[in-house]
């Protein structure tokens, strides 16, 4: 089987101190270079898909009238509400109240019923939630998909790509895939999550699908509040340079989050001492 350059690229361990990160992009047939390339974005676009990310973390319920208002009160950035709604296809975000349009779905994959509702959640992998976000890097930006426990909030698994390609979808889930199988996932309907390549190792366990109703991104809302928090307790604060720099950081981070970072909602109990505790 031939791997495309995305999935190769994602096979590249930065933390390994036994092999270079040239001698792994030989051996992988990629060129070293590639793997700091950045998505190629106008100055202006990228200050605005930036302010557009502030604004959506503190009020994800906003649509592109009132972002194109705010970005012209808030951080004097002028755009028409066509250019706004484009860069929020870009960044892969849509405000949360029912409308006849939410992220972006494929028309021809299957949209599967919302199997929350009500339904108490009591133990570790009886639901996960998963979803995609925008990171800002410095010169550009990158996006974020992790797989969280909704019981205890622990993050299973994640990852960084530089582009919405599927493949970095894939390896999040074949990750957390090993760790443990849920009873069910649940997702938007957006064009990965509905694919068949993303439903069918969840079939072959045996795991029910779920999706959020159309734009009700509160239907996965613990992978909403997961944003929120890593947004603001670490990727507005370090303001990471390149997609490297991102995934070391997000790294500590994360297992900062899972193992030490104590949740009010969780009787001040950290995600691991719950999901593991069995």
């Amino acid at each position: 089987m031939v791997l495309n350059r995305e999935v190769r690229k994602g096979l590249i361990d930065f933390a390994d101190t036994n092999m270079s990160i040239g001698k792994q992009a030989m051996l992988l047939g990629i060129s070293r270079s590639s793997l700091y390339y950045q998505p190629i974005v106008s100055d202006f676009n990228k200050t605005a898909m930036d302010a557009l990310d502030m604004i959506y973390t503190e009020c994800p319920f906003y649509g592109s009238r009132r972002m194109k208002k705010e970005l012209e009160r808030t951080y004097g950035l002028c755009l028409c509400r066509d250019h706004v709604r484009r860069l929020m296809q870009v960044m892969d975000i849509a405000a949360i109240y029912p409308k006849k349009n939410t992220s972006w779905p494929n028309l021809a994959h299957p949209v599967y019923p919302y199997l929350l509702k009500n339904l108490p959640i009591v133990r570790p992998n009886q639901v996960w939630g998963t979803d995609i976000t925008y990171i800002r890097l410095k010169h550009g930006f990158c996006y974020l998909i992790a797989f969280i426990d909704w019981y205890s909030r622990y993050v299973i698994s994640w990852e960084l790509s530089l582009t919405l390609d599927i493949e970095f979808c894939l390896r999040a889930q074949e990750k957390a895939l090993s760790i443990a199988t849920p009873e069910i996932s649940n997702s938007d309907q957006g064009s990965h999550f509905t694919s068949e390549q993303f439903l069918n190792p969840f079939k072959e366990k045996n795991v029910q699908i779920s999706m959020d109703g159309k734009g009700r991104c509160l239907d996965n809302i613990f992978t909403e509040r997961l944003w929120r928090t890593v947004k603001y307790e670490n990727i507005f604060i370090h303001d990471y340079e390149t997609v490297r720099d991102a995934r070391t950081g997000l790294g500590i981070y994360f297992t900062f989050y899972n193992t030490d970072r104590i949740h009010q909602s969780l009787d001040y109990q950290t995600p691991a001492s719950l999901y593991l505790k069995n």
